[in-house]
């Protein structure tokens, strides 16, 4: 990929050779995913108007926006005065009836741009692209807050064609110095139904699939998990009854001994007077 500085300074080129060229859209480099559904970046204007003549006094440089039609290309955005329109957002229907002015800024010299030398420093990123590119479409509020001043740079349409122009304006006199051509449409980008999303696993990013297959095999696991521990479960059970019928056969074996002891001695404390009689009656014959 070639380094940052070089791409601005191919556009710088291309814009110096004179005033019949084009808004051009901003380079995936520094605008990536560009056009949006509603925003569109735009390289500025570099060297352009300052290569062609010696600029004195103070100027600024505006950027209209017009939805493309069979007459966008001749469309003006100047009186018969060279007084440049002021027209709105609302008042051109969004750029349907006419071009409206999205933005002013002022005309940098190409001795003043920023250097890019620190284009690698995170702070300051923000600070050099503002210098080398614009954004159209990017205040959502503007039109829905009353107190709002200023120009107002509402988002674009989906899915609609449009066209750009930067024109100089001397502020001095309050006239157009100069201007561009009208830029070729540029169309913002459509919102894709989720019918026609492809969810195709085959279009997914390795780390996607990864994701979905863990995510996909997690209840599988969750659910052996379970069964084994129910099965652990009835194991232990197991184990306890077990236990529980061998001391009940033990106390069974040992309650009839106790039972039979018992009746020995019974028997032998209860023999009755009859038996002792017996006894003694024999012991005297022998005698």
């Amino acid at each position: 990929m070639p380094p940052l500085w070089a791409l601005l300074a191919l556009g710088c080129l291309r814009l110096s050779s004179g005033v019949d060229l084009q808004p051009q859209l901003a380079s995936v480099t520094f605008a990536a995913n560009n056009p949006t559904l509603t925003t569109v970046a735009l390289e500025k204007p570099l060297c352009l108007f300052d290569s062609s003549a010696a600029l004195h006094g103070t100027y600024e440089v505006y950027l209209y926006v017009l939805v493309d039609s069979a007459s966008s290309r001749n469309a003006s955005v100047q009186d018969s005065t060279k007084t440049p329109l002021s027209l709105t957002f609302q008042q051109t229907k969004g750029g349907r009836t006419g071009p409206y002015k999205a933005s002013a800024f002022d005309l940098t010299p190409c001795s003043d741009l920023p250097s890019l030398d620190a284009v690698r420093d995170v702070s300051q990123a923000s600070e050099i692209l503002n210098a080398y590119l614009i954004r159209v479409g990017t205040n959502s509020t503007c039109l829905s807050d009353p107190n709002f001043q200023g120009l107002c740079n509402p988002p674009l349409s989906a899915a609609t064609e449009y066209r750009f122009k930067y024109v100089l304006v001397n502020m001095s006199t309050g006239l157009v110095q100069d201007q561009t051509l009208w830029s070729d449409p540029i169309r913002t980008n459509r919102l894709t139904p989720y019918s026609a999303i492809d969810t195709w696993p085959g279009r997914r990013s390795g780390g996607m699939i990864v994701i979905t297959s863990i995510l996909g095999s997690l209840p599988f696991f969750l659910l052996v998990a379970f069964a084994g521990a129910i099965v652990l479960s009835l194991v232990d059970m197991g184990t306890s009854d077990g236990e529980t019928t061998h001391d009940s056969q033990i106390s069974q074996e040992a309650i009839p001994r106790s039972l039979g002891s018992s009746e020995a001695s019974y028997a032998s404390v209860n023999r009755g007077p009859s038996l002792d009689r017996a006894e003694v009656y024999a012991s005297k014959l022998q005698d």
